[in-house]
């Protein structure tokens, strides 16, 4: 019984990645590196521009949690430059160290509250002014925009930045942003009949709402109901659903043979192989169109045309399967249960999951080898449940 006591210091977190562990610190160090040599680049010491340790504290919010309502640029843009007002305010009235500490992040954490803009570094910042009163003296209100809203800013957009490139989402999408197809319509895990004002409510109700975005709880729970729905598919992996009488191209094959193979067999999807089965990557139709489209643009002309170029056998140098093919997609083993492919395919993600054991192409499956497995299973368990009625 003692030792249960002692569960709540346990780490509540569970284990991180060690890659995204590696690109949260990589982007930290990209992220004050890029402020501290605009910094200097730009030897503007004397306007106040200059790091201070609460930078490090924002830095991990941006590059670590960069999901968390904590960490959006308003947050951390307007957070903790409302708390440096604060913090210089408290100075202007308290000569006691003790309590312009105190009252200064006391202050800042109300401020932040009511403007929207909770950051936790804010707290940090506020009281790095009520411990250098000096920075009241030579700086006074002006330091809360040099260096706290600028480098802060410079944080968030190299931030951004770094998303992009590493996949990630920043800042994150409002519940009425378009969806991935540029759409209204929610992404399709995301469709569960509540709307925004439900969704929030469900997280001041239980005190989340600064730690959560709707956009992520309602990813959740859509996540959380197919995992659910997964229970009564039975223990069906990819190996009994996938299709296993694949057309594959060489890693050589040319895009006029590529599309052949497209509009014969309508597919929507080709794995790309070497030595005939050694799984390599995965071209889909869009693959072909983006890259016409790219060099529509690129030469200045009609998307048609573009296309025809693209796929003419004729060319000295055709374009070959291996330069548009994907190498980002994911992919399954036999073993994968389909209830770990679920969210891949209802999200819109990927038409198609290869499945791939000691490197070899196995099988395919497609979308509608999962619809066709979720049928059956929805069959099997109707049919169940009216037997032992």
């Amino acid at each position: 019984m003692k030792f249960n006591h002692f569960r709540g210091f346990w780490p509540a977190m569970p284990f991180g990645a060690p890659r995204e562990s590696l690109r949260a610190g990589i982007g930290a160090l990209i992220g004050l590196g890029v402020a501290g040599f605009l910094l200097s680049f730009f030897d503007l010491q004397g306007a106040g521009l200059y790091l201070i340790a609460p930078f490090g504290a924002s830095s991990v919010l941006l590059f670590a949690i960069p999901n968390s309502p904590l960490a959006q640029p308003w947050s951390a843009i307007v957070g903790n430059s409302v708390a440096a007002l604060a913090g210089v305010a408290v100075c202007l009235v308290i000569d006691d160290p003790v309590l312009r500490v105190a009252l200064a992040v006391g202050l800042a954490i109300s401020v932040m509250i009511l403007v929207r803009a909770v950051h936790p570094p804010g707290g940090a910042v506020a009281m790095v002014v009520a411990m250098n009163p000096d920075i009241v003296t030579d700086i006074g209100f002006w330091f809360a925009v040099t260096p706290v809203a600028v480098v802060t800013a410079v944080l968030v957009l190299v931030a951004i930045a770094y998303a992009r490139v590493t996949g990630r989402t920043y800042p994150f999408r409002h519940f009425d942003d378009k969806g991935s197809h540029q759409t209204a319509d929610r992404p399709a895990i995301e469709r569960l009949g509540l709307d925004e004002g439900e969704l929030n409510a469900i997280l001041q109700r239980y005190s989340q709402s600064l730690n959560l975005g709707v956009e992520d709880l309602a990813r959740l729970i859509g996540a959380a109901e197919l995992q659910v729905a997964s229970h009564f598919t039975g223990p069906i992996t990819a190996g009994h659903i996938m299709s296993r009488d694949l057309v594959v191209v060489d890693a050589d094959t040319p895009l006029g043979e590529v599309a052949d193979l497209f509009r014969r067999h309508g597919f929507t999807s080709l794995p790309v192989v070497q030595k005939g089965e050694w799984y390599i990557g995965v071209i889909f139709q869009i693959h072909l169109i983006r890259r016409a489209r790219e060099d529509a643009l690129r030469l200045d002309r009609g998307l048609l045309s573009s296309m025809s170029r693209l796929i003419d056998r004729d060319r000295n140098a055709p374009v070959r399967a291996i330069e548009i093919m994907s190498v980002t997609e994911p992919r399954a083993t036999t073993n994968t249960p389909i209830a770990a492919l679920l969210p891949l395919m209802a999200d819109g993600a990927c038409d198609a999951v290869p499945v791939v054991e000691d490197g070899k192409i196995m099988g395919i499956v497609t979308r509608t080898d999962l619809i066709a497995a979720l049928a059956h299973a929805g069959l099997g368990l109707a049919a169940q449940q009216s037997g032992s009625g």
